[in-house]
């Protein structure tokens, strides 16, 4: 019989179009540690291989893989599969599934930067959750191969302890 408990968060799966590009961007600018660098998985009897057509079905071929950690360590896998190709509408908020994954930094702006200087998209102002009451600041931005994702000045568990939005 399972209880019911706080899970905690293991890791994050992004898919891009340039594997070795994606590893630059997110060691150099989120500044996360690489712990497997790129490597090609293909389609054979060994367990990976195995596990990896249970989850895509059979005919996947092979794709280049890294594994990521962020300084919490939570991990990051970046996947480039064959012919990997960027949605022309990356930003479909309405439609079930992941839309966006969210970093803590207190400073957002110099990340906000960071990111569009690494060829990202800012996609909004830096906005205050409670102007003159508290410092909690966030944004929406794009990472260079279109994944969203979010940034935060404080804590998740800080800037939601408020209470509903006023």
């Amino acid at each position: 019989m399972s209880s019911v408990y706080p899970r905690s968060f293991s890791h994050i799966g992004l898919s891009v179009t340039d594997l070795d590009a994606a590893v630059k961007f997110y060691t150099e600018v989120m500044g996360w540690y690489l712990i497997m660098p790129p490597t090609t998985i293909g389609e054979d009897d060994s367990a990976i291989g195995v596990m990896c057509t249970d989850v895509f079905g059979a005919g996947w071929g092979s794709f280049r893989i890294a594994h990521l950690s962020t300084g919490d360590r939570i991990g990051v896998e970046i996947f480039q599969f064959r012919n990997a190709e960027r949605p022309q509408n990356n930003f479909e908020y309405w439609k079930s599934g992941v839309f966006h994954f969210c970093v803590q930094d207190p400073d957002v702006e110099g990340l906000a930067a960071r990111v569009v200087a690494a060829g990202g998209k800012q996609r909004m102002p830096v906005r205050e959750y409670f102007p003159g009451e508290k410092p909690y600041r966030m944004v929406y931005m794009e990472d260079p191969f279109g994944n969203i994702l979010e940034i935060y000045s404080h804590s998740y568990e800080l800037t939601y302890s408020a209470g509903a939005y006023g």
